[in-house]
């Protein structure tokens, strides 16, 4: 049997608590959620274990009682892998490995071994080891015995059980040659990002909770090939494509990793550069899974991390997806600008396109210019660079009298006012 098969194969215990602030409700989702990042993990949940407490135990994260049972659900299903739907300190993974002597496996540490499943860029597999590492580096006690008895599976992808057998120093040494492959990058990413701010292009980012269909809106709008899979963190590498929008503007889309209730801190901060991508945007596209019926805390965990990046002053529009699969209304959270649209849908798509032109518009400066007859170049730089609304050719005069929106950062729009008064 291959070493891919054995990790598909491996059969789990979920153990979750609820806390006195959490609804039964909000407990089921999350838990349902930690099922499906299991799934996308390459396990198979057993059985489901959960427990009411006013908060977590401190020492083995569920009661004694609980753990007693566990024991007895471990030994009944011969399952060698528990995971827990909430993130562990060390104590509580020592105590708990040494209680149940398999291996334990938290909701961060699940997603980083997604991440490290997903990650196809050199820059992807080099955040993801950084953030493995800086969530094993304090937890080396706890697993290692197990892991290393244990060998692949979930949990162990990337640095996996070797890095369990090297001491501290030889960890932080490989996190300090990492940082700096990782300067490089961004340093390479900052350069063409100013290159496309450069050259004058509208960027739009779609950002969302992870499976709520950017990828499937990303090939929808551009009519290009991109991965598109109904599963948790499909995307992990920043992907652009060019659009035109109905006016003959070209603006670029970029797809970004998606968001999940609790992403693991040290993700987030390996993936600081690549987030960067939503803070250089012009505007933002939040996708959203309309049909999902957590999508209110979903945008919640979006918007909360928008604000951490300190992306909140760019421009918004909601776009509820998945509107095919609803089965009754739809009332869509807040009064910010908003689309529902299934992206699946061609008259959808046509309308989400006239809406996101209409919300650059409010960002845009208006223009009214003549263009002379024999300016066919500058006819071709308004179409393809700004909104262009109106153009009219006047006999009598020999020239255009063209109307439109242009963005006030631009350099066609500086051109613009310098050839209207000059006029």
């Amino acid at each position: 049997m291959s070493e891919r098969a054995r990790i598909e194969s491996e059969e789990v215990i979920v153990v979750g608590v609820k806390t006195n602030d959490m609804t039964e409700e909000d407990f089921e989702y999350r838990l349902d959620e930690l099922k499906a990042l299991t799934k996308t993990a390459g396990g198979q949940v057993l059985m489901t274990l959960a427990q009411n407490r006013e908060r977590p135990d401190r020492a083995t994260y569920i009661g004694k009682g609980k753990v007693e049972e566990l024991k007895a659900i471990i030994e009944e299903t011969e399952s060698e892998l528990v995971m827990i739907n909430d993130e562990l300190s060390s104590s509580q993974v020592r105590n708990l490995t040494k209680e149940l002597d398999v291996k334990i496996i938290d909701r961060t540490q699940l997603i980083l071994d997604i991440f490290a499943k997903r990650a196809q860029s050199k820059e992807g597999k080099l955040q993801v080891e950084l953030a493995q590492l800086s969530y094993l580096l304090p937890r080396l006690r706890g697993q290692g015995h197990v892991l290393s008895r244990l060998g692949g599976g979930i949990g162990t992808r990337g640095p996996g059980e070797t890095q369990l057998e090297i001491d501290q120093r030889h960890i932080r040494d490989r996190m300090t040659d990492i940082r700096r492959q990782l300067e490089q990058v961004v340093a390479h990413r900052a350069r063409y990002r100013e290159r496309r701010k450069h050259n004058q292009t509208f960027q739009i980012a779609l950002v969302g909770y992870t499976n709520a269909g950017k990828s499937t809106l990303l090939r929808a709008l551009s009519k290009a090939e991109t991965l598109v899979e109904d599963q948790l963190f499909a995307t992990l590498d920043p992907t652009t494509k060019q659009i035109k929008l109905p006016s003959g503007i070209n603006v670029l889309l970029t797809d970004t990793v998606g968001f999940i209730q609790q992403l693991p801190t040290t993700l987030v901060a390996a993936f600081r550069s690549t987030l960067e991508e939503v803070k250089e945007a012009d505007l933002i596209l939040h996708v959203v899974d309309a049909a999902h019926p957590d999508f209110v805390n979903h945008e919640k965990t979006v918007n909360d991390l928008l604000s951490e990046l300190d992306a909140e002053r760019i421009p918004v529009l909601k776009v509820y997806n998945k509107r095919d699969r609803l089965t009754g209304d739809f009332f869509p959270a807040g009064d910010s600008p908003s689309a529902l649209i299934s992206a699946h849908n061609e008259q959808d798509l046509s309308n989400l396109r006239v809406k996101i032109e209409a919300t650059m518009e409010k960002e845009f400066a208006p223009y009214y210019v003549h263009i002379e007859a024999w300016e066919g170049k500058w006819l071709h730089r308004l179409k393809e660079e700004t909104i262009l609304v109106e153009r009219t050719f006047d006999e009598e005069r020999e020239h255009y009298t063209v109307r439109g929106y242009a963005s006030p950062t631009s350099a066609i729009y500086h051109e613009l006012k310098k050839k209207s008064t000059s006029s």
